[in-house]
């Protein structure tokens, strides 16, 4: 397990406990009452560090290294039921925007959403998880499927934004994104969408569009990234704790704000820390939600969705 700055208390008290773990196991000494005693330390050391965080902690919680990334939440929610579809018909398959059929229970649910690498072979091979194009393209090409077969979609979001290399804005970056929010306005099947790390820019936006959007309690979801944001401003990284905290972007800023729907609890230490709880969680929430939206008419769906979109930023004086 790797450790945060902020976190570091917590890794003193865990290799405390591993300590006093491996003397009650070599010797005859009685360490049980030392090691609960250390428990307790460390559940209240946890609930303490997890119940203050500012913005800027929630944003590198959310690009923690240990943190599940989207096939490692469709791998545990469908099981083998998951099968990958590749490809726009186009030019080409995006490896940083993955999709595909899985299974939750008995009901089939068209999953999308960016993965990134787990180690620098990964990440290359993945692009750090910023989509191109074809990939928003693959994404609409799965939408307009499981609405032709009235199969209901999850979008998984964990994006640091779309490429903006040279070669996507010649294929047309902008419009594949815009193309994906019109879309996904007037799809007829239920849409919920997850905020599982990284929420940043058009680069979520293009799969963010839903008649549910979750967000997990250590994410964030934002125009623009905290770094990029300092370094506009003030010529600098320096300042991205003031640029996270001006910025919004946390969950807890996003429910107030009414762009999001619900936050999903993590489990005590953040998701890296009890990732078969998290993938439960997040099931539940999906099942949930579905069954409350399975309830509705294609044109009652597309009404409220649009409705929704369309009293954003409403101000009234």
């Amino acid at each position: 397990m790797e450790y945060l700055e902020f976190e570091l208390p917590i890794k003193e008290l865990v290799e405390q406990l591993e300590k006093c773990q491996i003397i009650g196991e070599e010797s005859e000494v009685d360490v049980t009452e030392t090691c609960r005693q250390i428990e307790k330390k460390l559940d209240e050391t946890r609930k303490d560090i997890y119940k203050n965080l500012s913005a800027w902690q929630r944003v590198q919680l959310s690009r923690h290294p240990n943190r599940p990334y989207t096939l490692d939440y469709i791998k545990a929610i469908c099981g083998d039921t998951f099968l990958e579809l590749h490809g726009d018909r186009n030019v080409k398959d995006d490896k940083a925007m993955i999709g595909g059929l899985g299974k939750i229970g008995d009901q089939s649910f068209m999953f999308i959403g960016q993965q990134k690498g787990y180690n620098t072979k990964t990440r290359q091979y993945r692009n750090f998880g910023m989509a191109n194009p074809e990939g928003y393209r693959k994404a609409l090409r799965l939408m307009k499927s499981a609405e032709k077969f009235k199969i209901p979609v999850v979008c998984l979001i964990d994006t640091p934004g779309a490429y903006p290399g040279i070669e996507a804005e010649q294929r047309g970056q902008g419009e594949a994104i815009a193309r994906n929010i019109l879309e996904m306005t007037r799809l007829k099947v239920p849409i919920i969408v997850v905020i599982i790390g990284e929420g940043a820019s058009g680069g979520a936006l293009g799969i963010g569009v839903g008649d549910r959007v979750l967000m997990l309690e250590n994410t964030w979801y934002s125009v623009i990234s905290p770094e990029s944001c300092s370094s506009i401003l003030w010529r600098s990284w320096e300042y991205k704790e003031i640029a996270a905290e001006a910025l919004k972007l946390t969950a807890t800023d996003m429910k107030k704000l009414k762009l999001i729907d619900e936050i999903v609890r993590e489990p005590a230490g953040g998701a890296h820390s009890n990732r078969e709880k998290t993938f439960e969680i997040v099931k539940n929430k999906i099942a949930k939600n579905y069954d409350d939206l399975k309830k509705l008419s294609p044109k009652e769906l597309v009404t409220a969705r649009m409705n929704k979109y369309a009293n954003m930023g409403v101000f009234n004086g």
